[in-house]
């Protein structure tokens, strides 16, 4: 019988083209007009864990799209590791801006990844690295080297905000007890530069509408006349920040905590260059909260964008109006101790307090989560640590991300357990853009990584 190492490397070919075939399926949980095809690809998960020797593999429906749960306990006196993924991937607009159709997987040699990568949307989020999993538990299951029980659950709702999960997890308290939670929805500092994500924004995000006159107006009859949404929605979302790059909303970092200069350093040892990043995205220097390092701003502090904005006539030629409302999304991506709740709400009146005479204005509170932060003392991390060590050759450097899992925190409160985030993805691998992509080299070097994660972490609770 071959080992699970051994399984895992005369397997790759076999691992790729079932990602593949995952790829090909737009299962975009935002836009309904792909209903189905989410769901058939919730199937096709359920028939991966079937095929790998899961028992009790169930599509568990919810109000929306449904998650898929599977299990294989071998000993009820072992440790349990709960794996968490998800299936549903971001719409993949604009299109045009794909060098390849989005739900046409292909790869291609890049400089980060001479390798190839596969260009695809959910290619890296996170159909890729969620299915690592799938593929690591097949070889140890094959090999029949499984130190300890393990179960999956996939949900279909993730880019949405995950409503219905939280719902789910409260009702299958006992069916999810675990030890640990192991997630793979995140990144690494480079190929060469392993890491561990050990701390996740928080986020709230809203919508806002700027409402004036009753209809578009002819721009030349009524301009300088009556207010016009576009001009006063762009007023009033540049007034929320300050030169210094501070967000101008009174009580926003009332809870933010301050690392220490010493937990500062710590951060800075991570390998960063601005040249380099500069470089990757095509522009001329950074930008954001005076005070702060590029590192820093992406991760322990708090930040406010405008996601979209839209109005008015934006056809080819001309058109001559003030149109009769503005719209923008906004999201808030906040850290340990903001609560979203209290930000969407100070976010809230702030902005109606702002609005001038002349328009009306309303602000919809979408969905949101709190941040998390993972003890790098704790025996999941240790044995991630061992685990990137083993494959990598190198100890893995712990990083926080400036990205939002918000069941991470929901996780711990409902199911009192910490959470793991084994990340292989990269920052350039342009996941929620177009090319979207992930390295050959990351979704294999995952696979290898995994299993050594469960062996350490069984040899550890023994101690």
């Amino acid at each position: 019988m071959l080992s699970t190492q051994e399984y895992i490397q005369n397997n790759r070919d076999k691992f790729l083209q079932e990602l593949i075939s995952l790829l090909k399926i737009p299962s975009v949980s935002a836009d309904p007009s792909y209903a189905v095809e989410v769901n058939k690809c919730a199937g096709q998960i359920a028939e991966s864990l079937i095929a790998i020797g899961m028992d009790e593999v169930e599509i568990c429906p919810t109000a929306g799209f449904p998650i898929v749960y599977g299990e294989k306990i071998i000993d009820a006196d072992l440790p349990t590791v709960l794996v968490y993924g998800h299936y549903d991937v971001q719409p993949a607009d604009p299109i045009d801006l794909w060098t390849s159709p989005p739900f046409e997987p292909v790869i291609k040699a890049t400089k980060i990844h001479p390798d190839g990568a596969i260009f695809a949307r959910g290619a890296c989020d996170d159909k890729g690295q969620m299915f690592m999993h799938i593929k690591a538990v097949e070889a140890m299951l094959k090999a029949g080297e499984l130190p300890c029980n393990v179960k999956f659950m996939i949900e279909g709702e993730e880019e949405i905000g995950s409503e219905n999960l939280a719902i789910f997890v409260q009702n299958e308290k006992q069916r999810l007890a675990a030890d640990i939670i192991l997630v793979s929805d995140t990144g690494m500092l480079a190929n060469d530069v392993p890491s561990i994500t050990t701390g996740l924004r928080g986020l709230s995000y809203v919508e806002v509408e700027v409402v004036g006159p009753n209809r578009d107006l002819h721009s030349g009859l009524y301009g300088g006349c009556v207010a016009n949404p576009i001009n006063i929605l762009s007023e009033m979302i540049a007034s929320l920040h300050g030169a210094d790059g501070k967000i101008n909303i009174p009580g926003f970092y009332g809870d933010v905590v301050e690392l220490t200069q010493e937990e500062r350093a710590e951060m800075a040892k991570a390998p960063f260059s601005h040249d380099a990043y500069c470089e990757a995205l095509n522009i001329t220097d950074t930008y954001g909260e005076q005070g702060y390092s590029t590192m820093e701003r992406g991760s322990i502090r708090p930040t406010l964008d405008v996601n979209g904005i839209w109005g008015g006539y934006i056809g080819e030629g001309a058109k001559t109006v003030i149109a009769s409302k503005a719209n923008a999304k906004i999201s808030m991506r906040l850290v340990p101790n903001q609560s979203p709740e209290k930000i969407t709400q100070l976010f809230t009146d702030h902005f109606l307090s702002i609005a001038p005479n002349g328009v009306s204005v309303k602000v919809t509170p979408h969905h949101g989560g709190e941040a998390a932060v993972t003890p790098i003392d704790s025996i999941g991390y240790k044995a991630a640590s061992l685990a990137y060590e083993k494959t990598f050759g190198k100890k893995p450097i712990p990083v926080r991300s400036g990205g939002s899992i918000p069941i991470v925190a929901m996780f711990e409160k409902v199911l009192g357990l910490k959470t793991v985030l084994m990340g292989f993805g990269l920052d350039s691998d342009a996941i929620h853009s177009p090319n979207e992509h992930y390295g050959v080299f990351n979704f294999n070097k995952g696979i290898e990584t995994i299993p050594y994660f469960y062996n350490y972490f069984v040899e550890l609770n023994k101690q």
